[in-house]
């Protein structure tokens, strides 16, 4: 019997695990790229991805060099989820499995890619392409899945602002995350085989690309002053932390609180005031029933011709439902058009829930298997429909996106019936002063970006901010995690329509059918040479 002697089983031991460090620091160097670290050398990363996978001896050892490197991605960028469960007590012990959990979900996609790109088993340059088309195939299902979870793709790496991020403009956060995957990936056959010249060739190649991206975005860049409209916006910030809300005293001093920044005298006269999502730990049937004391003081803080745009749950009766109502995560304004009091003048649902968070995923059974009562979530709400610009009286048309939302791409029409700004109301007062809420921010500015639009934003703990339709937020218009106060600015005009913001993800699919061509023409290749 063939037996391996001990120096040879701690060789392959070494180089086993070797593989596994080398996979997890590939993807922890790609998600230390991201805000709010910045540390862009860590997208080389990718090129480290590319080498595992090709060097893997089977498929199945290109899945998990993928699955490993995406686990250690996510696990980085998405470990704040687990501050979600520590706000209740009760939840407390799910906090690390929520953590885990999510990363190890989020990983099969990125293993997903890596054993395709073994299947396939290109050659020669044209194998970055195919890697970074393959790699961005996935990324892009991971946003669209089960209603996807977009958060970090790849093509935010860039500050959203920067000179690296404007590309957006053209392709969106999908294409901007093709050309820098294949830029990174690019590097790797400066450690495989081929001809010398050949290789570094390529690699210069690949930094004149690069200098063009940014090179390109510092032009777009350096012509973006944005103009200033007559619309005085005011975002409320009033630092409410989430374990603080639910009880009775509490209520009455967040209550006073969005009413006193509300009122609160300042240099210009607001035409708008914003409050986040879930200002008030109530429904907007409680808030604003009849007689209700919150609603008159609320509608004295509003001066007559002033709106307020605010985030609140509601009921709404269905007889349809199983108890006679429906609810929704909606954003409502309210508007004072007379000195008469407010009244709703517009409303938007929210479209895209969270799972686990809004809605019970196949309700019926996990809720036999008793996960409904372990998530502390009596009740789903209901997606409301698909998001559209809403009309509030005496202000231009606006785009509502509600929290995560503003991750999609493409909610914002980009044609003859754009809005002319976008307001995002989020809660990230559930993930505290972690990294969630400043990468929120980063991703929702990529929709300033893509749409030429601005984006008003307010959250109830901060990061609130006023973004311009380059998406950088401008300057002292920005309330910091753990600060109370308002922002009264005017609002940014529009820029001109962006080429995404009329043709969408079209140039990301061209741009993937480029680049997953030459796998398609080796494989037939191979299939000949084989018959």
């Amino acid at each position: 019997m063939l037996t391996l002697d001990p120096a040879s089983r701690r060789d392959r031991l070494i180089l086993r695990f070797g593989r596994i460090a080398l996979a997890l620091a590939a993807g922890a160097g790609a998600a230390l790229a991201h805000p709010p670290f910045g540390l862009l050398p860590g997208l080389l990363g990718y090129a480290l991805l590319l080498l595992l996978a090709e060097r893997s001896a089977s498929v199945r050892g290109g899945f998990w060099m993928g699955w490993l490197a995406g686990f250690a991605y996510f696990f980085i960028s998405c470990w704040w989820v687990a501050e979600a469960f520590l706000v209740n007590p009760a939840q407390a012990w799910m906090a690390p499995f929520a953590a885990s959990l999510l990363p190890i979900g989020l990983g099969l996609f990125w293993g997903t890619a890596t054993a395709l790109y073994r299947r396939l088993a290109p050659s020669g340059v044209v194998r970055v392409l195919v890697f970074a088309g393959l790699f961005c195939l996935l990324e892009w299902l991971r946003g669209h899945v089960l209603t996807g979870f977009p958060w970090n793709p790849a093509g935010a790496s860039w500050k959203a602002g920067s000179a690296g991020s404007q590309f957006a403009s053209v392709v969106g956060v999908y294409g901007l995350g093709l050309v820098t995957v294949a830029a990174a990936s690019a590097f790797a056959p400066l450690a495989g085989p081929g001809p010398r010249k050949a290789r570094i060739g390529a690699a210069a190649l690949v930094a004149l690309a690069l200098a063009a991206l940014v090179v390109g975005g510092a032009v777009r860049l350096s012509g973006a002053r944005p103009a200033l409209t007559d619309t005085v916006v005011r975002i409320v910030q009033a630092d409410v932390d989430q374990e603080s809300k639910w009880t009775p005293e509490a209520y009455r001093g967040i209550v006073e609180r969005y009413v006193n920044l509300t009122a609160r005298p300042g240099a210009v006269v607001p035409d708008v005031i914003i409050w986040p999502e879930g200002a008030l730990p109530a429904s907007a049937n409680q808030v604003f029933a009849p007689g209700s004391p919150d609603a008159a003081a609320i509608a004295r803080a509003v001066r007559p011709g002033q709106s307020l745009i605010l985030g609140l749950g509601r009921g709404v009766a269905d007889p349809a439902a199983p108890d006679g109502a429906r609810y929704f995560n909606s954003l409502l304004a309210l508007t004072d058009e007379g000195g008469e009091g407010l009244r709703i003048t517009a409303a938007y649902d929210k479209y895209r829930l969270v799972p686990f968070g809004e809605f019970l995923p196949a309700g019926d059974l996990l809720g036999a298997l008793g996960v409904r009562s372990l998530t502390h979530m009596p009740l789903d709400f209901s997606a409301g429909p698909r998001p559209a610009p809403i009309d509030i009286p005496g202000l231009p048309q606006v785009q509502p996106l509600i929290c995560y939302e503003s991750l999609y791409p493409g909610f914002t029409p980009g044609g003859a019936d754009r809005p002319r700004w976008i307001v995002n109301i989020s809660n990230d007062a559930w993930f505290g002063r972690t990294s969630g809420p400043l990468q929120h921010l980063n991703l929702a500015s990529y929709r300033a970006i893509e749409t030429g639009l601005p984006v008003v934003r307010s959250t109830p703990t901060g990061v609130s901010a006023m973004i311009d339709p380059w998406g950088r937020v401008i300057e002292d218009q920005r309330l910091e995690p753990g600060e109370s106060g308002v922002i009264d600015a005017r609002r940014p005009a529009p820029a001109a329509t962006t080429l995404y913001g009329r043709f969408g993800d079209l140039l990301f699919g061209f741009g993937l059918l480029l680049a997953l061509a030459p796998a398609v023409a080796w494989r037939r290749l191979i299939v000949r040479a084989r018959r």
